[in-house]
C-alpha cells in the first residue's frame, strides 16, 4: 500500500514504530476505520481502543489509542476530496485482500508449529535463544534431520551463509561474507540472530553495534 504516502501519510508515521507496518493487526483494524485522513480525524479514543481490542492487543490500549488519535489528527497535504475519498475506498479494497493474505499466514504458521511439535528434536530447536517455533521449522527444513549431512561446524555455516571466504594471494589476505549460500535459511539465520541479540543477554553482549563496529563489522 505504498499508495498511503499519497494521501495518508500520517497513518503510515502512526505505525512507522512497528517492524510489519500494515502487516499488523492492530494497522489493519484502525486502518478500516481511517481510511482517508479525514476519517482517521475524526476518530474518538474509545473508538481507536474498540479497534484494537478487535485486533487482539491486551496491554496498553488506552495509551496506545491516544498516541494513534494524536497521530491522526497532524496536519499534512491532502489531496483534493474527491481523490482523498477514492484513494480510500481503493485502500478498504486492498485491506480486504491483505486481511486474507495475514489469515492464511496466521493458517500456516499454526500447521507448521504443530508438526513441529511432532518432532524429536523439537524441545532442542526452540531451546535455542532468538530461534521462535515458526523459525526452528525453517531451520529444520532447510538442513534436514539427517545429523551426518554436514561433516563438521563448519560446513554447515557455509551452507548457512554465515562462514566467511578467506581468499590470499602472495602477502594479501582478505576476507569477504559468503553470496554463495541457502538463501532461506541465511534469512531465518538473520531474524534468528537479531532476536538473540535482542532479548539475550551474552546474546547482545556480543551483537550490539557498540561492540562490534570497532572491529568494522557493519548491522549485517
Amino acid at each position: 500500500m505504498s499508495f498511503n504516502r499519497e494521501y495518508h501519510p500520517s497513518f503510515l508515521e502512526a505505525f512507522a514504530g512497528s517492524t510489519t507496518n500494515l502487516a499488523t493487526r492492530s494497522a489493519r483494524a484502525v486502518l478500516a476505520i481511517a481510511s482517508t485522513p479525514s476519517a482517521g480525524a475524526r476518530l474518538t479514543k474509545a473508538r481507536i481502543a474498540a479497534a484494537l481490542r478487535r485486533a487482539g492487543r491486551q496491554r496498553g490500549i488506552d495509551t496506545a489509542a491516544a498516541d494513534l488519535k494524536q497521530a491522526l489528527r497532524r496536519s499534512q497535504l491532502r489531496q483534493p476530496p474527491l481523490v482523498e475519498q477514492a484513494m480510500g475506498v481503493q485502500a478498504v479494497a486492498l485491506l480486504a485482500t491483505l486481511n486474507t493474505a495475514c489469515d492464511n499466514v496466521d493458517r500456516l504458521a499454526e500447521a507448521v508449529t504443530a508438526a513441529l511439535h511432532q518432532h524429536p528434536d523439537y524441545e532442542i530447536l526452540v531451546s535455542f535463544p532468538g530461534l521462535s517455533e515458526t523459525g526452528a521449522a525453517r531451520v529444520l527444513a532447510e538442513i534436514g534431520d539427517d545429523r551426518a549431512r554436514f561433516s563438521d561446524a563448519r560446513a554447515l555455516k557455509a551452507y548457512a551463509g554465515s562462514a566467511p571466504v578467506t581468499r590470499a594471494s602472495g602477502r594479501s589476505i582478505s576476507i569477504t561474507h559468503r553470496r554463495i549460500k541457502n538463501d532461506r535459511l541465511a534469512a531465518a539465520g538473520f531474524v534468528w540472530s537479531f532476536m538473540a541479540i535482542t532479548n539475550h543477554p551474552p546474546a547482545r553482549g556480543q551483537g550490539q553495534p557498540h561492540a562490534r563496529r570497532p572491529t568494522g563489522s557493519d548491522h549485517p
